[in-house]
């Protein structure tokens, strides 16, 4: 449980972030969310939490950076 809240701190630092592009919020707060659901959902399987963190930080961090990128394309004029 220690390591779990230890994640949740970390996201908690990147969330912090102010001035960052559209692209770096999302492909942060993607990673963030991944790490803590990787983590917890590892965990809860019996595996290791810091495998899953890492796993779930690399693809919410793609997940999170592809959303932003369709949002920011979405408002481009002629879209």
């Amino acid at each position: 449980m220690k390591r779990i809240a230890v994640i949740v701190a970390m996201a908690a630092l990147i969330f912090g972030c102010t001035n960052m592009t559209t692209k770096q919020q999302g492909t942060a707060s993607g990673a963030a969310i991944g790490a803590v659901a990787g983590a917890g959902i590892v965990a809860l399987a019996g595996g290791s939490a810091w495998t899953g963190a890492a796993v779930g930080l690399v693809a919410g961090g793609v997940a999170g950076h592809i959303k932003a990128e369709n949002q920011e394309k979405a408002q481009q004029p002629g879209h």
